[in-house]
């Protein structure tokens, strides 16, 4: 629970500082109206909800103190905030082309364009770390390590963007995992060509700051995790948790002139919507299970649907994935584990060896076809199989880990980033 509100807490103070910040920039019956819409709509319930989303809400909450800072002339203060910001998620580095556009819409003093050229240097050096860090972390599923390249990334975005859209309007079909998938060039092309033709609209508006102008600022906002550097996830709806300051200012403005009979429902129906989508995230099941639901023909969440339940209705669930996927081994791998964990090790010796097949040189399918072998006793081929994997990927810790209990003498090297509680595995007698 601490986790939780702890996100919570953070959530309120992004609320808190979205009205603080957007004081000095749009009327006060539109601030109220793009504040609430912050709040409230689904789209953040994902990043409040989800622990591992913590840097998002920590960078936004920086992004937003640096924001009231500028607006109110310490701009030094707040680059100290943004770069605090690019220390808990990198997705806000474009950040300072949303200041330059506030400064070039305000006719800003050139004095100002200092700490603004210090913010660039920030950005782009955060951005070279991110890039080497995704490059040399194995399996970060970011980056050169994504399960796709930067062009078919770009590409796809589009597509994304425009289904960004379309829920900010139409608030439904929020999932932890959307489907997305990689469409033709000509279609991904048109969709980028609907994204340049809303942000062509909205460019006559940026100078006298109208909604227009915060259209631009929330597709700015998007653009780190929705442009050229690739991600494995082609979609997330947390990613929309920053740009909805601009998104929720363009709607606030918009609807100013609305009657509060109409948004007040309006209003209720987003928070609603949000705590329907709070009460999905309440267990692994029944987030998982609406997972599903949204994206029947994706593997990836009924593989994690199958570990949020008991073993006996894992099983069909992973059958079902492996009819889906018939060539992707993590279903096999996964139902392998299932069967291992129910003392069952001769048919997960089957399953581990089916995902072997489909993927042999994965040190993973080594090393779980060599816990099977070692289950039944058959040690010296099981010791084999754990080499193996090593050789391929000198730091996977599991078969490293499955030698030392077949008594096999092992060592750390120096290239293998543990954690200490692995390191204690290894070393003690």
């Amino acid at each position: 629970m601490g986790y939780h509100a702890v996100n919570l807490v953070l959530h309120l103070i992004s609320i808190l500082l979205c009205w603080v910040a957007l004081g000095p920039l749009v009327p006060a019956s539109s601030r109220l109206i793009a504040t609430a819409i912050f709040a409230l709509h689904p789209f953040q319930a994902e990043t409040v909800n989800y622990v591992f989303a913590r840097s998002t809400l920590l960078a936004t909450v920086l992004c937003l103190a640096a924001l009231a800072s500028w607006t109110r002339g310490l701009h030094w203060p707040a680059v100290a905030w943004f770069a605090a910001a690019l220390l808990a998620k990198e997705e806000c580095a474009a950040f300072p082309v949303f200041l330059l556009l506030l400064w070039l819409a305000k006719r800003g003093d050139r004095k100002d364009l200092a700490p603004l050229a210090l913010m660039f240097v920030a950005a782009l050096a955060a951005g070279i770390r991110v890039m080497l860090v995704a490059r040399s972390t194995p399996g970060s599923g970011a980056g050169a390590q994504a399960a796709v390249t930067s062009q078919t990334y770009l590409i796809t975005q589009g597509v994304v963007i425009l289904r960004y859209l379309r829920m900010l309007v139409i608030p439904w079909g929020f999932t932890v995992d959307p489907d997305i998938r990689i469409p033709p060039i000509s279609i991904g092309v048109a969709a980028w060509a609907g994204v340049a033709l809303l942000a062509g609209t909205a460019i006559f508006q940026i100078k006298n700051r109208r909604a227009g102008f915060w259209f631009i600022a929330g597709l700015i906002l998007l653009l780190p995790s929705s442009s050229i550097f690739p991600a494995t996830d082609l979609a997330a709806d947390r990613r929309m948790y920053l740009p909805m300051i601009g998104f929720a200012a363009c709607v606030g403005l918009l609807l100013e002139r609305v009657r509060p009979a109409f948004l007040i429902p309006v209003l209720i129906l987003l928070g609603g919507l949000s705590l329907v989508r709070t009460s999905t995230w309440r267990t692994e099941e029944s987030l998982w299970t609406d997972a599903v639901e949204k994206a029947p023909a994706k593997v990836r969440p009924r593989i994690q649907l199958a570990r949020a339940v008991e073993p006996a209705r894992a099983i069909p669930i992973l059958e079902e994935a492996k009819q889906l996927a018939p060539n992707d081994p993590a279903a096999a791998s996964e139902e392998g584990r299932v069967y291992l964990g129910l003392g069952r090790p001769a048919e997960a010796l089957m399953q581990f060896g089916r995902a072997l097949a489909l993927a042999p040189r994965d040190p993973a399918n080594l090393n779980n076809r060599g816990a099977a072998l070692l289950a039944l006793q058959q040690r010296e081929a099981a010791r084999a199989d754990f080499e193996r994997a090593l050789s391929i990927d000198p730091c996977q810790f599991d078969a490293r880990l499955n030698l030392k209990r077949l008594g096999v003498a092992v060592s750390i090297p120096p290239q293998c980033r543990y954690t200490a509680e692995q390191v204690a595995e290894l070393t003690e007698k």
